[in-house]
């Protein structure tokens, strides 16, 4: 270990670096590094792209304002800049997109509250310590040295990348348009495929648990995302961009986002179940530990709702009875509690799952598809119409919105309570083998993924 200070260190650089005459070649930038092409290709993803998986249709840029106004904010100064930044998209124009796109962030970090929002009618949760206070657990027994906790989260992990693989097909439309050129969905629409963001970030979790076990912290996650992720999209890459600053959890997850309350933390709750089987206050820490790497308040609450209901899973025999008990988890003074519990209204007054998820779509119209309430709204639903794994998963395809994000936490959920291999259908198309974009983990085994996320249980066990 170099016992240097900084500018000694420097300075014997300089002291012994010696002039070199350079080629032409050598003094310009390589061809395969176009900076010009690579900002263009970002700044008009920001006003307009294509999800890879799906192909639906989305305006980054403009969601920022939706989020924005949707926790509360007058955007109505960005929102006028909507029309020319689509404009300079269609005109190609790079300098006006990215000039435009600059000033929608600079007016949305400035956009004032607007105290008539319903959203300030809430309490705002920005630390685990407030939220603690605010709810309480049951723990239950649960042996993780056992075959049947082996299964069981095996059973999880091939049911979350079955259901994700299924989601990412049809993510980002809605369920009228799905049924006009679906139909029915209870099958992959496609042929399936394992890549998923989603997944990533959970692997990143289990990597940081190995590292740092009863020592975990957000910012052993963050370093873990930093060092495994080479990209994100939304919050996520926000977050990323922002720990590359040396900007930490939680500030990593609030300074500059505007969609810190959407889908990305609640995608990857099931993780923290998973590791903590039967103790739903272990599994709220972890996932509010994981949470603020990228979201804040309601998002992060979206993360502790699936992560209670996986680590719920593991000890209950009726799904209804676990969504009831998953839903204790979340403060009643928080705008997620509001949100779940419309849903669960309508679930106990209505006679079929599309009755209720009408007036969802209806009640949440005003956030984006991959905002975490209508999703979270669509879980409920889902699971408590879902009087089997595979109408579970057909529920969920057909509401439509972020279906692989939904359809992979309940599905893992789901195949841990029963505890029963998935239909042919699903797993065959799969095999064993998850390929991800991660740095080092291009491919694995789900088995040993299960194997892996067992281990550290007992890692997750050492925390206090």
């Amino acid at each position: 270990m170099s016992k240097k200070k900084a500018w000694e260190f420097e300075l014997e650089v300089m002291n012994s670096s010696m002039p070199v005459i350079l080629s032409e070649e050598e003094q310009t930038w390589s061809e395969e590094f176009d900076v010009e092409a690579i900002e263009k290709r970002n700044i008009r993803l920001r006003w307009e792209s294509h999800v890879p998986g799906s192909g639906a249709e989305e305006h980054v840029i403009v969601a920022a304002m939706q989020a924005m106004h949707n926790m509360g904010y007058d955007v109505s100064q960005a929102e006028e800049l909507i029309d020319s930044g689509l404009q300079a998209f269609r005109d190609d124009d790079v300098a006006e997109m990215s000039r435009l796109h600059a000033r929608v962030l600079y007016l949305l970090s400035q956009a004032p509250k607007d105290p008539d929002h319903p959203y300030w009618s809430y309490r705002i949760y920005g630390s685990y310590e407030q939220y603690r206070q605010a709810v309480s657990f049951r723990t239950y027994a649960c042996d993780i040295d056992s075959s049947d906790y082996r299964e069981r989260t095996h059973l999880g992990w091939v049911a979350q990348i079955c259901a994700g693989a299924l989601g990412t097909a049809i993510e980002g439309y809605k369920t009228d348009n799905i049924r006009r050129v679906f139909g029915e969905i209870r099958d992959y629409p496609r042929t399936p495929n394992t890549f998923n963001d989603d997944i990533t970030y959970e692997i990143a979790f289990l990597k940081a648990l190995e590292k740092r076990g009863g020592a975990l912290s957000s910012a052993d996650i963050a370093e873990q995302w930093i060092a495994l992720i080479p990209a994100g999209w939304t919050a996520e890459e926000i977050a990323l961009k922002n720990i590359r600053l040396g900007i930490y959890p939680p500030e990593s997850g609030y300074r500059s986002n505007p969609y810190r309350e959407w889908i990305g933390a609640q995608m990857r709750g099931a993780v923290c179940g998973m590791v903590a089987p039967g103790n739903p206050e272990l599994a709220a820490r972890l996932a509010y530990m994981d949470g603020v790497v990228s979201h804040h308040n309601n998002g992060v609450m979206g993360e502790i709702f699936n992560a209670v209901l996986v680590s719920l899973a593991y000890v209950k025999s009726d799904i209804r009875e676990l969504v009831q008990e998953t839903f204790q988890a979340i403060p009643k003074d928080c705008e997620y509690y509001s949100v779940i519990d419309y849903a669960m209204g309508l679930c106990k007054s209505c006679e079929d799952w599309e009755t209720a998820w009408r007036q969802c779509e209806e009640r949440f119209k005003t956030y984006n598809w991959i905002h975490a309430y209508p999703n979270a709204a669509a879980q409920v639903i889902a699971l408590w119409y879902g009087s089997s794994f595979d109408e579970m998963l057909h529920i969920i395809a057909m509401e439509g919105y972020d279906v692989d994000c939904n359809a992979a936490q309940i599905a893992t959920a789901y195949a841990i309570l029963e505890g029963k291999p998935l239909a042919p259908r699903w797993t065959d198309p799969i095999g064993d083998k998850l390929e991800t974009y991660m740095r080092g983990i291009r491919e694995t085994s789900i088995r040993e993924l299960a194997e892996y996320t067992c281990r550290m249980a007992r890692k997750a066990q050492e925390i206090k």
